[in-house]
């Protein structure tokens, strides 16, 4: 009696490995399947996570900026302000002079263009502020660049000198 390799007939013509191998590739494919939807869940579940997160993190990222917008608002009136109030103190520390030093002579002289100086500078400080004194310089500096350009040089020159020396 011949043995065959092959495994031996089933009542429906095919053999049991044939029937094996189609089960076995079916499985195979059935997992394949099975393993290639998994995949693509996971990577659903994975954009949806990363979109909530992105928009979580652009949420903050506005807060933060928000507040960081307020908070330099009010950091810009306080300056502002207290520019305003030191005017105001220049102003009647001019009034001041002008009440408690000399009327004549040469100290008299002096006390005068002293307490004028001050009650312009006072008077300018409290109606203009910061804003004021930075388009007054922005605007000097268009119309003078070439001196702004040399006292901005001298400026640093000084200030590295100062700093150098120290070292």
């Amino acid at each position: 009696m011949a043995h065959s390799t092959t495994a031996s007939k089933t009542g429906f013509g095919e053999t049991k490995g044939e029937d094996l191998t189609t089960k076995a590739r079916d499985a195979a494919s059935c997992a394949y399947d099975k393993a290639k939807e998994g995949a693509g869940n996971v990577a659903d579940k994975a954009k949806d996570l990363a979109g909530a997160t992105f928009e979580k993190a652009k949420e903050g990222a506005s807060m933060v900026a928000e507040r960081a917008r307020d908070t330099a608002t009010n950091l810009g009136r306080q300056a502002e302000d207290a520019t305003h109030g030191v005017g105001r103190g220049i102003e009647s520390l001019a009034g001041t002079i002008r009440e408690n030093m000399p009327r004549e002579g040469i100290m008299g002289a002096a006390s005068s263009r002293v307490a004028g100086g001050l009650e312009a500078t006072g008077h300018y400080l409290e109606e203009e502020g910061l804003s004021g004194m930075a388009r007054d310089m922005t605007n000097m500096i268009r119309n003078n660049p070439i001196p702004a350009m040399l006292v901005g040089i001298g400026l640093g020159f000084l200030l590295a000198r100062v700093t150098s020396s120290r070292s």
